[in-house]
């Protein structure tokens, strides 16, 4: 993964295992995570919406980043190579795409666009495209080296600033994206519950409101960007001007929250209630009445409220 540049240095051997063991436990976790929601696309028709394909790339994106984050040892040459620049592209890729969902969104509800699904293609040439353009400028003036189970980069400064500047400001630009844009579809949304408490009828004031609860709920997902990546932010900065000085519990917190965010995505994007609804009717199939009331309630059919995720409940009233 992209924080494999971190370890090295002063860190013992010791050290060096336990960061091992905990980027393979968080991405395992991240893998299963994802895999599911990718899993549950391709299984279940009703989920092959435009809204949830976009976070069908998401998830696969956070498959393989995890996939090639635990490969484990690569030996040398082009293994050492192809680890370290595909999870590098797949990392990229994958913040990539939540400023898509949020472009979605926001040309949805606050412009009023239904063309959203028309800009496929470009979503595809812009992810892409920009993942690889990231990953080739990084492999200039790098030297790989192979140290524990990962490969990473041993370079000067040169080669950390590009680093820097081929990840982690287009994670930030990323961030900031994401953050601006729900904020202004949040306030787009509020301003419409006001409007509907004062010249419609109870109904339609609940149903506003209950749209507005799950899309409040995006508001909350920059913070998922943030959180995976602001330890591996403060430790990149840090190893940029104390390159001799590695601090164990700052990697630790930067190899372990950075390997989560697929786990992280996968619930917040991929386990909605469009999904949820989708096993609640296999369950209710084939699971065995007697140990139905073993499930938790968001899994009980009868319990599962309509929820508007994404943009499709707009799509679907201004078509």
């Amino acid at each position: 993964m992209a924080t494999s540049v971190v370890v090295g240095g002063t860190l013992t051997a010791h050290n060096r295992q336990i960061l091992t063991a905990v980027n393979a436990g968080a991405s395992s976790l991240s893998l299963a995570g994802s895999s599911f929601i990718v899993l549950c696309y391709l299984l279940f028709k009703e989920l092959r919406k435009f809204s949830f394909k976009l976070v069908f790339y998401l998830a696969l994106s956070d498959m393989l980043c995890s996939f090639f984050s635990i490969i484990g040892d690569p030996s040398k040459g082009f293994f050492c190579y192809a680890q370290g620049y595909s999870t590098h592209f797949f990392c990229v890729a994958s913040f990539l795409w939540t400023t898509t969902i949020a472009f979605t969104l926001h040309r949805t509800v606050v412009k009023h666009k239904t063309d959203v699904e028309d800009l496929e293609a470009m979503f595809h040439l812009y992810v892409w495209g920009t993942s690889l353009v990231m990953t080739v400028m990084r492999s200039f003036g790098n030297d790989h080296r192979h140290f524990g189970a990962w490969c990473w980069t041993q370079t000067g400064r040169t080669g950390k600033a590009i680093h820097f500047i081929t990840f982690y400001m287009p994670l930030w630009g990323a961030i900031l994206y994401n953050g601006f844009t729900y904020l202004q579809v949040i306030r787009m949304l509020n301003n419409a519950t006001r409007m509907a408490v004062g010249m419609s009828g109870q109904a339609y004031v609940s149903d506003t409101r209950d749209n507005m609860r799950a899309l409040n709920r995006w508001g909350y997902y920059p913070l998922i960007l943030i959180g995976s990546w602001a330890f591996g932010t403060i430790n990149r900065i840090h190893d940029f001007f104390e390159p001799s000085h590695k601090i164990f519990w700052l990697s630790l917190l930067d190899v372990g929250t950075a390997a989560l965010m697929g786990l992280f995505n996968s619930i917040a994007y991929g386990l909605n209630s469009s999904v949820r609804r989708a096993i609640c009717e296999r369950l209710d199939k084939f699971w065995p009445e007697r140990l139905y009331r073993w499930l938790p309630n968001n899994f009980k059919y009868k319990n599962l409220q309509q929820e508007s995720e994404l943009v499709s409940f707009k799509i679907e009233d201004q078509r």
